[in-house]
């Protein structure tokens, strides 16, 4: 039994989608068990047993991982993120867990700039000293997180930023379910780290000049100091305090690291990433 731990997340339900269009059943975890199944497609629903989990309690993880012999484990980023990804390690070495996928981030390191890549560092160390197979996916920025700017873009066509001319990867949350999906499947793929990026990286200028020729409009970019942007976050796209840090941060790192596209994805799953310029498309009705 695959377990997929935040299940109603965007990355946990995109590789719910993507196992069941491979026919292959998995159990879905999430406080809000109603929630989630009004939120799956038919398809996927047919597919998924779903299970209350509360991840602050270790007895409610170790029910929920009764029979897994494989783990998903992503959650959102926020401030119990670590404690919780950690109660889940434990309570899987506890239930006999064959195999853990653990989405991560670039950058896992002790001394990382991006404070939740420090966290991330923290599960990894947990899950190599468990003894347990682990296989890392790091994707790096999400295409869907560009749908908090489109309010802005919408309203004065303007993009904010502090990366000045550096190139970000985007990645589509569906491609990192894709992915997810391969490494669950295929034992010859599990136990290695792999990296997943979109098939090119944009600037924040780059970015602003697709829009406005999606739009047919004029979309420009307005490169901010990294305290103006997280308080432009906070005050005017009404972002918690650390969530709009932590946007600053992985915007810095892209300044100081480039990040260039790799192929990784193709590698695994046989085919090209989602484009940038595609996922834009589906979603150009927010942006007007």
């Amino acid at each position: 039994m695959i377990v997929v731990m935040g299940a109603a997340g965007a990355t946990g339900g995109a590789t719910l989608r993507s196992l069941a269009a491979l026919g292959v059943p998995a159990r879905a975890l999430s406080r809000d068990p109603a929630r989630l199944a009004a939120g799956l497609d038919d398809q996927t629903r047919a597919r998924t047993e779903i299970s209350p989990v509360d991840a602050a309690d270790p007895d409610s993880l170790r029910t929920a991982f009764r029979g897994a012999h494989q783990l998903f484990l992503t959650m959102a980023n926020g401030p119990h993120q670590v404690r919780y990804e950690l109660n889940a390690v434990d309570a899987a070495v506890d239930r006999g867990v064959a195999h853990i996928v653990k989405v991560s981030a670039p950058a896992a390191e002790p001394n990382s700039p991006v404070r939740v890549s420090r966290g991330h560092h923290e599960i990894e160390a947990r899950l190599r000293s468990s003894g347990i197979l682990t296989t890392v996916l790091r994707p790096y920025a999400f295409m869907q997180k560009l749908l908090l700017l489109a309010p802005g873009i919408a309203a004065a066509g303007v993009v904010h930023g502090a990366t000045g001319q550096a190139r970000c990867n985007y990645v589509d949350v569906r491609d990192i379910g894709d992915a997810a999906a391969e490494v669950l499947t295929c034992p010859e793929l599990t136990g290695a780290t792999y990296p997943l990026t979109g098939g090119r990286a944009y600037s924040h200028p780059e970015l602003a000049d697709l829009l406005s020729e999606l739009l047919g409009r004029p979309v420009r970019y307005l490169d901010l100091a990294p305290a103006e942007l997280h308080a432009h976050l906070v005050t005017r796209a009404g972002m918690p305090d650390w969530l709009a840090a932590h946007v600053v941060e992985i915007q810095r790192l892209a300044v100081v690291r480039e990040e260039s596209p790799d192929g990784v994805f193709t590698r695994l799953t046989g085919r090209t990433p989602r484009t940038l310029e595609a996922f834009l498309g589906e979603h150009l009705h927010r942006f007007r």
